[in-house]
């Protein structure tokens, strides 16, 4: 169990990040990649990207397990926007970090106290050549693993901060946090999660940065030793749509497109821009739920709008591809 002690001051620094941040959904995803769970939200996933994994993948493999500890170097949060800052924030990793990081790896249950593979120790030494390998197998990774499946990625963590903004703006703070439930839950003034060891985090002031993470998987993660002059950082699961890895064909796609026209879909496809449920939609457009749920079914299989469940609720919001319609207007 995590338990996170909130104080006044941290109730007003909380945040949800404005988007996934590259080395968390790395991380996750390849730790998502070599296990066998999740098979309806991954699976289509694993198939595609299994095969293409390379020899250059084992340094990979070494640092991040399955289950259980990965270093906290890989996640440092403060990368930057783009992922060329974020792995040069990674290589500049200190090499007493780099070594405190490692030995915690070596020792953790997971591997069984096997000793590490001599790339990941001299790693630990902070070896220019290791480092360099380390850079490439990131950015290698990255381009055949992620970078085919950004604008799903992307799409689905707007539709989830869609989610909190909404909570936020009907209750504030102590909303937002309430709408994670079951996954988090918030029991002023402790957030607490399902955790994999017994941890209380203190935020003393600092608040705390929620960062959605598409290839997180179950319950969230943290940094096992997260400075203590920073922001904490909880990374935690969004929801999936299923089927978002085998995308569309080109047929589909244009068929989808062609079934699109209508003044009343131009108008849903416009006015979900800031989210909208299904009944919201209907009264503001004085037609009924099935018909709300009629159009936002083309949009959806055109590519252009994204369906979230919220409790009760159906939630509508845009895609990168649908805000392209609308500026090519």
């Amino acid at each position: 169990m995590l338990r996170m002690h909130f104080t006044a001051d941290d109730i007003a620094r909380v945040r949800v990040a404005a988007m996934p941040d590259h080395l968390w959904e790395i991380a996750n995803s390849f730790q998502t990649l070599i296990r066998d769970d999740d098979v309806l939200a991954f699976g289509d996933w694993r198939r595609l990207v299994r095969p293409r994994l390379s020899p250059a993948d084992s340094l990979l493999t070494a640092l991040l397990p399955s289950r259980g500890y990965s270093p906290d170097f890989l996640t440092p949060g403060s990368g930057g926007s783009d992922l060329e800052s974020a792995v040069d924030t990674v290589l500049s990793t200190p090499r007493t970090a780099l070594r405190d990081d490692l030995a915690v790896l070596a020792a953790s249950p997971a591997r069984g106290r096997r000793p590490l593979p001599a790339g990941a120790r001299a790693l630990a030494e902070g070896e220019r050549e290791a480092l360099r390998r380390l850079g490439s197998a990131l950015h290698a990774y990255h381009r055949r693993a992620l970078m085919p499946f950004l604008p799903q990625v992307r799409a689905q963590v707007d539709a989830d901060r869609a989610v909190r903004a909404r909570a936020a703006l009907e209750g504030g703070t102590q909303e937002l946090l309430a709408s994670f439930r079951p996954l988090l839950r918030w029991k002023p003034p402790v957030l607490e999660a399902d955790y994999p060891v017994e941890r209380e985090l203190r935020l003393g002031g600092r608040g705390l940065v929620l960062q959605p993470s598409f290839f997180c998987s179950r319950s969230p993660v943290m940094l096992a030793s997260p400075s203590p002059e920073l922001t904490p950082v909880l990374v935690y699961p969004i929801q999936h749509t299923l089927g978002w890895a085998r995308g569309r064909s080109a047929t589909e796609r244009d068929a989808g497109l062609a079934a699109l026209l209508g003044r009343t879909r131009a108008a849903i496809l416009e006015d979900v821009v800031t989210g909208r449920t299904t009944g919201e939609l209907a009264r503001r457009f004085g037609i009924s739920d099935a018909a709300v749920s009629q159009h936002t079914a083309v949009l959806r299989g055109a590519g252009l709008l994204l369906s979230v469940r919220r409790s009760r609720h159906m939630l509508h919001t845009i895609t990168p591809a649908g805000l392209a319609l609308l500026d090519d207007r």
